[in-house]
């Protein structure tokens, strides 16, 4: 059976792009880092070592674009990897994110190492913490999970990483049961803990795309380990106006593959870019709706000197349409001989801000 599976697999495969630019980045957020507090709950939950850091892995695709399946064939390994052992909930934990936001509420359910497509949980899906609203926001049963570590950005328990929204199931193909044992409701195992395959994948059947279609993030996974986490990944997205996929590769591209540095981690890339400032609030369009002209005034707190600062407008069909550079907090754009319609103004400033917004284009 596992043969069937790869095989069908590999069918995703046949159906390739030249042009490749549907993936934007992999995000790594440090989702939450435990203390000594949190360890009062580990009759429940599961030894969890003081210090453990939960990773959060994310794709973020241009609009347009869907995320099928992360794998590992015989010329680019998958591997996802830690020096000790990764964190399993031995009260709630799953290889994948299926208990429900009552479970998520004890103990240390939300720290469970997981596989996903999407989800954060039961019919709630996995967002960067920068991108919830704090509405809702879970409150722990047993006065955990409460840790304000600034390495970790967000507190969890202000805002909590997932929002109301369907998720695709995750599909497994090629893996042996025992492969991702290191996921099951136990700590044990060897040390280090290494999952690593050739011949495998877990992908979204249906495809999947983030919940807020403007900024298309999905969640991959989640890793609680208290050793040095790394992993090398290659991704495979489609397009869904043209139907055509697109893959990137760690290392070693073959045709029709793209390398990437930041589906290897750590990696100089990737730290860099592990969490961007979100500037919804800092950043105003105008006119919107326009004809083609705008202005993008950026608040002066938000530093723009530097290289670092560019702009790319983008079709819904993740095309880039124009890009070029931001110089000032008040920057003129001329957008020319555009079709009426809606489009994509995306802003990144110095490896540290970005700003994702729609832009209405009239006669």
């Amino acid at each position: 059976m596992k043969l069937v599976y790869t095989i069908a697999f590999f069918l995703f495969l046949s159906f390739q792009v030249s042009s490749q630019d549907g993936l934007e980045r992999i995000i790594v957020e440090k989702y939450y880092i435990s203390d000594e507090n949190d360890k009062t709950v580990d009759g429940d939950g599961g030894e969890l070592p003081a210090g453990s850091v939960t990773y959060r892995v994310y794709i973020d695709m241009l609009p347009g674009y869907i995320f099928q399946a992360v794998f590992g064939v015989v010329e680019h390994e998958l591997k996802i990897a830690t020096t000790t052992r990764f964190f399993n909930n031995e009260d709630r934990g799953n290889r994948h994110p299926v208990y429900t936001r009552n479970q998520a509420q004890n103990n240390t359910v939300m720290l469970d190492s997981w596989l996903s497509v999407g989800a954060g949980m039961k019919d709630y899906a996995g967002v960067l913490k920068i991108y919830d609203t704090g509405e809702n926001t879970i409150v722990n049963a047993d006065g955990v999970l409460q840790n304000h570590d600034a390495d970790a950005g967000i507190p969890i328990s202000i805002q909590d990483g997932v929002v109301l929204a369907p998720s695709e199931p995750v599909t497994v193909v090629g893996f042996f049961d025992t492969d991702l044992s290191v996921f099951d409701d136990a700590n044990e195992g060897p040390i280090p803990t290494i999952v690593s395959t050739r011949n495998g994948a877990w992908s979204a059947l249906n495809g999947s795309k983030g919940p807020d279609s403007t900024a298309n993030i999905v969640l991959l996974g989640q890793f609680t380990t208290d050793g040095e986490f790394e992993f090398e990944m290659n991704i495979q997205i489609r397009n869904e106006a043209t139907l055509g996929v697109e893959t990137y590769v760690a290392r070693d591209p073959l045709e029709n593959q793209v390398q990437r540095n930041d589906l290897i981690y750590p990696d100089s890339t990737t730290a860099v870019k592990e969490q961007l400032i979100d500037l919804s609030d800092q950043v105003r369009i105008f006119p919107n709706p326009t004809t083609g002209h705008i202005t993008v005034q950026i608040d002066d707190q938000i530093p723009v000197a530097g290289a670092n600062n560019s702009y790319r407008l983008i079709a819904l069909d993740g095309s880039t349409l124009r890009k070029g550079k931001i110089a000032d907090h008040s920057t003129a754009l001329e957008f020319d001989h555009l079709l009426p319609g809606m489009y994509i103004l995306s802003l990144e400033l110095g490896n540290t801000y970005q700003y994702k917004g729609k832009i209405v284009v009239t006669q």
